[in-house]
């Protein structure tokens, strides 16, 4: 038997509901996601076990529904009705704090137009860190649709589908079990593979205990962002850029610095007008003085061309 947990969450009125769309719809086959103009439809791995989370779209509200096949397995149903809502307000953006920053730049000569245009701008949350990890290792150096590509085929690979017919993004657990000859017929590069694999296995054993990290954070403690990060930069090929990137879509963290991304430093130098390709120590130096809302600045820069996947 299934276990079907619901709830429902008032949206504020500048919440921008294409950008959760798009941002969840990268993949046109809609394997693991399936998205209508009202809905998105997601396959997760809930405590081990295949789920389908629904987010649902009525006028100022989201109707959230998780749909877990825990067959026989008991679960808390007020435990678990917590952790959705904690976890559907952070897949939405919900707890970010955009209205402290657009007040912030209000006045910048070069950002009011542009977060005027683009104001109540969030940054959508992938469902688990260890997606947002995985998605950012899986990018790195290819075209959004060669990324894709390969994600598809890392999904169907490790098998776990949800009894609605969506498939299930892996965790942390199914890829530890996987080898590197595995990804590596899957497209990911020798380097790629190590570097998850790796992760895998810090995240199975403990030694990165990422969710507990998050859901501590989701609790009301501060993000330990420093822990977080000195931690992932230990994993062979994961850098800089991978672990701000991680920290903005896995964990809500709007103060990364992401000079290292293209699309960063191309969009600010059309934001400034200037002629000259700007380099990453520029462009770090730049937005140093938007701490602590670095990452979101950047967020605002990729939404000037909607930068496709990222």
């Amino acid at each position: 038997m299934p276990t079907i947990i619901e709830t429902s969450i008032a949206l504020p009125r500048n919440f921008r509901l294409t950008d959760f769309l798009l941002f969840h719809q990268r993949d046109a086959q809609m394997l693991a996601e399936v998205v209508n103009e009202q809905q998105l439809q997601k396959g997760i791995v809930w405590q081990a076990m295949p789920a389908c989370i629904t987010f649902r779209f009525v006028k100022k509200y989201v109707e959230v529904q998780l749909h877990i096949d825990s067959g026989r397995k008991k679960l808390d149903i007020e435990k678990n009705h917590t952790r959705l809502q904690l976890h559907a307000h952070h897949m939405l953006g919900l707890n970010q704090t955009i209205s402290d920053f657009e007040n912030y730049v209000a006045d910048h000569p070069q950002l009011t137009y542009l977060i005027a245009r683009q104001s109540g701008l969030r940054v959508p949350q992938a469902a688990t860190t260890f997606e947002a990890l995985t998605w950012a290792i899986i990018g790195q150096q290819i075209s959004v649709s060669a990324a894709v590509s390969v994600r598809r085929k890392f999904i169907l690979y490790t098998g776990l589908q949800h009894s609605s017919g969506i498939w299930c993004y892996p965790s942390a657990t199914q890829t530890a079990a996987l080898t590197e000859d595995d990804l590596r017929s899957l497209g990911f590069s020798l380097s790629k593979a190590r570097t998850v694999i790796e992760l895998s296995k810090n995240i199975h054993n403990g030694d990165l205990p990422l969710e507990d990290w998050l859901n501590d954070y989701l609790q009301g403690k501060p993000l330990a962002a420093q822990r977080i990060y000195d931690a992932l930069i230990k994993v062979r090929g994961i850098g800089p850029w991978t672990v701000n990137y991680a920290l903005l879509r896995g964990f809500g963290w709007l103060d990364g610095s992401l000079h290292g991304d293209a699309a960063v430093r191309r969009n600010l130098q059309l934001l400034l007008n200037t002629a000259e390709k700007l380099d990453e120590k520029t462009t770090q130096s730049w937005l140093a003085a938007f701490s602590p809302w670095r990452a979101l600045i950047a967020a605002h820069l990729w939404a000037m061309q909607k930068a496709e996947g990222f």
